[in-house]
């Protein structure tokens, strides 16, 4: 399935920005199952300073400075994606999760060095013993590693109820615990605090999420959204993606835009200006088969 996406940021200030510096991560990856064809990102103002690279994670970064007086700032990026229907792992095929959690304990075994950063705290996302002890309810003894995240993954849908107000960005973990609530950002951070806390590696996935409108309904410009979700390291498996938002294994409606130990690593839009005063931001994502 071939997905044409359209990303628009826009930030209006309530006094002049004279001068502002950003990082944009809207680039699609390529991945196993997924092709980047064809991307362009434009900015408005356009930037006296313009660079992109690979950032440590493998995400591709637009950094730019835009050095003149303006009162609003428009980010728009287009890409399109080719996505190929894999075949899902077999959970129950998976090793039992204390055999997992054995490999990532000193001296780590080397078949795992790379995801073994993955198991540490993050500036987001801290190990807590009451986030174990919520985990442990899926962890039984001797369960398979990915049969124990998936059961995790719906308990999380379950317990946590949706709720685009009760939360911000910078909201920290033990208090989406408490409240119980949140976005796809909080409960990605969950799970991956939770698997964490039992020693196991995970990692927070960026993307966009296609939705299908009911029948008969026009698929609406901006209808669909910017997602995230999280990946727990299986040995012979490798990453595995879990939606808690949905209850369910991302397949060709979830594409993935960017991965890192939390949201910190990977924001769509990051920077830092002078003057602006306050300003209000607004975001519109359109994914549309192609």
């Amino acid at each position: 399935m071939t997905c044409d996406i359209i990303h628009r940021t826009l930030y209006e200030y309530s006094e002049p920005v004279t001068v502002s510096q950003h990082a944009a991560r809207v680039e699609p990856r390529s991945l196993a199952n997924q092709v980047l064809e064809e991307f362009s990102l434009r900015i408005d103002p356009s930037p006296a300073l313009r660079k992109s690279r690979v950032d440590y994670f493998g995400n591709r970064v637009c950094f730019f400075s835009i050095q003149e007086l303006h009162s609003q700032l428009e980010i728009v990026a287009k890409a399109r994606v080719t996505v190929t229907a894999a075949t899902p792992p077999v959970p129950g095929l998976s090793p039992g999760w204390e055999k997992v959690t054995g490999m990532f304990s000193e001296p780590v075994s080397p078949e795992v060095v790379e995801p073994y950063e993955f198991v540490f705290d993050s500036p987001m996302v801290r190990a807590a013993r009451p986030l174990a002890d919520y985990a442990r309810k899926s962890f039984a003894a001797d369960v398979p590693l990915l049969l124990a995240v998936q059961d995790l993954n719906r308990r999380i849908h379950a317990d946590f109820k949706y709720d685009k107000i009760a939360t911000t960005v910078a909201t920290p973990v033990e208090e989406v615990m408490e409240k119980r609530r949140g976005v796809c950002q909080d409960f990605a951070h969950v799970a991956i605090a939770c698997l964490r806390s039992l020693g196991l590696p995970a990692r927070y996935v960026s993307g966009y999420l296609r939705t299908t409108p009911a029948p008969g309904r026009p698929v609406l410009t901006g209808a669909d959204a910017s997602h995230a979700w999280f990946s727990a390291f299986c040995p012979g498996f490798g990453w595995v993606d879990f939606d808690p938002t949905n209850d369910l294994m991302p397949g060709t409606d979830h594409i993935t835009l960017a991965f890192g130990r939390d949201f910190g690593d990977v924001s769509p839009v990051s920077g830092i200006l002078t003057g602006g005063g306050k300003h209000e931001v607004s975001a519109g994502v359109t994914v549309s088969v192609h």
